[in-house]
């Protein structure tokens, strides 16, 4: 697996969120950030119409570009394929179970997964083993200059995130901002977010904020109240991107 979880240190609430710093081998992340995409492959939120400042590059919302990139880059194709991997979603899994985190799926070989799921749909439920799980990732880039995210729990398919930074020491000015807000909502009639409402940044508290910082990695879990949000930056009139690999893991039936 290229990302190391092996420092990964868990709060518990009020839902579960680590970081893992180093996050990867650091030749390997240099020739990760050397070799990322370019802007202009990239869409914007606001062509989107999506609330908030940002550029993605994905296979959900702009799949040939994104394909055609990863197919051109040797240390990019290198990242798809291992994340695509039954090593990297178990390993990540596996990470979270040794920390009290159990989510309850655990790696059973391709054949035996689907045997159990045809024995588990006949009887008319499905094991938290038999369940199908892939992992996809996107490029993103915030401009430094308002780039934020509102307030959002994630997809209800989503089971776990990781929000990857892409910059090399010194390149980002901390008085910029770009962390990631652990957010709680100030009415109780948000506390329960399953479906990914999306809120506004004045209808939330901040408990805590993981900075923009290089080579670390933001774990989360998807819950009920996964409440998290990067607030605007403040590098007005600067050019220079908060760039992530955002990891998901997600639950298919």
């Amino acid at each position: 697996m290229f990302l190391s979880l092996d420092a990964l240190k868990m709060r518990y609430r009020p839902f579960p969120i680590g970081i893992a710093q180093p996050a990867m081998p650091d030749d390997l992340y240099e020739r990760c950030i050397d070799a990322f995409p370019p802007l202009d492959l990239f869409d914007s939120y606001d062509t989107m119409l999506k609330p908030g400042k940002k550029y993605t590059l994905s296979e959900k919302e702009n799949p040939k570009a994104f394909r055609d990139f990863i197919q051109s880059s040797p240390v990019w194709g290198q990242i798809y394929a291992d994340v695509k991997s039954d090593a990297f979603v178990y390993g990540v899994l596996d990470a979270l179970r040794s920390r009290d985190i159990d989510l309850g799926p655990t790696y059973l070989p391709p054949a035996r997964r689907v045997f159990k799921r045809f024995k588990d749909l006949a009887r008319g439920r499905l094991s938290p083993d038999a369940a199908k799980l892939k992992a996809r990732f996107e490029f993103s880039a915030l401009p430094a200059d308002g780039g934020h995210l509102n307030p959002h729990t994630d997809a209800p398919t989503k089971i776990v995130t990781l929000i990857v930074s892409m910059m090399k020491p010194g390149e980002w000015d901390p008085a910029f901002g770009g962390g990631t807000d652990v957010n709680v909502p100030k009415d109780d009639r948000w506390a329960f977010n399953q479906m990914n409402r999306r809120a506004r940044l004045e209808d939330m508290d901040v408990l805590a904020t993981y900075d923009y910082a290089p080579n670390q990695a933001v774990l989360f879990v998807k819950t009920f109240n996964s409440w998290h949000s990067v607030p605007p930056m403040t590098g007005k009139g600067a050019t220079t991107l908060r760039k992530t690999l955002t990891i998901n893991i997600e639950r298919f039936l």
